[in-house]
């Protein structure tokens, strides 16, 4: 078993392993799995030291959660985050596993969003059940923002603000019910524009800083420094490229890799065969270098890749393949690098 180092998440008591389990595979993400691969990754997660779990009601419409549950329950020893924003209401037209919304599920609901007061009670009050739990350390409201509801973003905005949803949210915390609260969303904008309305102990941003895309540097990191607001990291593969490579079916940002990011891929490739380093391994090595980052949540599908996961954070990575990238203008010259100021 990997002993994992803890990182404080801003004011809180709460402490993250650096290196935590996004659990969104559970919920049959882009291919179905049985319950006994689930049961099985996630108990070589465990054995192997992972004990931070983030999962959400929108992976597998509650499958992730019903499945994560069932591996941690009766743990005392692992952190759990889901979200809140969306709550599942019954579908008796669901009756088979086809793909929704990028999941393989037979679960029988559909998502209906709700940041009010009342939806984010009930939202975390399902959660709770469907997991099994009596607690979870730290809700995420996800998926607000223009990205995701277009025309309809400034509607559910209001039901954080004036809708009271903000106001559930600094309820639980300040009863103890959760450690502590934040977004969980894919583009900084909305964090930015939030974080003047709402006091967060962590924000989990996917996919937006990575080797591959440092613009978070600008505006987000200070601000988050400056709010002591932790940052949880999704998506340090940028949806796969960064651990599969610049090979044909390449996906990043959740859709088929254009030919610029295929060509940067390239010359981090060809950089890293220089130095004998796995690029996977730099891409998780380079996130945890921003001391503003807690924790970074890889999504894992099988036992194969808790394995490989391990492996790939424990790879030591000279400080030539960092002087590098820096020189080619791979990372951007105010990103910190592992092993600068140590």
């Amino acid at each position: 078993m990997t002993d994992v180092p803890r990182r404080r998440v801003g004011k809180t008591d709460c402490t993250l392993p650096e290196l935590g389990f996004g659990a969104a595979a559970m919920g049959n993400l882009y291919a179905a799995m049985d319950d006994a691969q689930a049961e099985a990754t996630l108990d070589a997660a465990l054995a192997a030291g992972f004990r931070y779990f983030d999962t959400a009601p929108h992976y597998g419409r509650g499958l992730s959660e019903r499945r994560l549950g069932d591996a941690l329950r009766g743990r005392q020893d692992v952190i759990v985050s889901t979200k809140v924003g969306r709550l599942m209401e019954p579908d008796t037209g669901i009756t088979d596993d086809r793909e929704r919304d990028g999941f393989h599920t037979a679960m029988p609901f559909h998502a209906r969003y709700d940041y009010t007061h009342d939806g984010i009670l009930r939202s975390h009050e399902h959660g709770l059940q469907r997991l099994g739990l009596a607690r979870v350390d730290l809700l995420f409201i996800h998926d607000i923002g223009r990205v995701t509801h277009g025309e309809a973003d400034a509607k559910y905005r209001e039901q954080l603000t004036t809708g009271g949803g903000f106001k559930a949210l600094e309820r639980l915390r300040d009863e103890g019910s959760i450690a502590g609260f934040g977004l969980g969303v894919n583009e900084v904008e909305v964090c930015l524009d939030l974080m003047e309305a709402a006091r967060f102990d962590v924000i989990l941003l996917a996919g937006r800083y990575t080797l591959l895309e440092q613009g978070a540097l600008d505006g987000f990191f200070p601000a988050c420094a400056a709010a002591d607001t932790a940052i949880v990291i999704g998506g340090p593969y940028n949806s796969g490229i960064l651990a599969t490579g610049s090979e044909a079916a390449a996906r990043y940002n959740y859709a088929p890799a254009p030919e610029t990011v295929l060509g940067r891929v390239r010359a981090l490739e060809a950089v890293a065969a220089r130095h004998g380093v796995t690029l996977p391994a730099a891409a998780l090595a380079f996130v945890l270098a921003h001391p503003q980052i807690a924790s970074v949540i890889p999504g894992i599908a099988n036992p194969r890749q808790v394995s490989d996961t391990m492996q790939l954070y424990a790879e030591p990575i000279p400080a030539a393949f960092w002087a590098e990238l820096r020189a080619e203008g791979l990372v951007r010259p105010d990103a910190p690098l592992p092993g600068e100021g140590a």
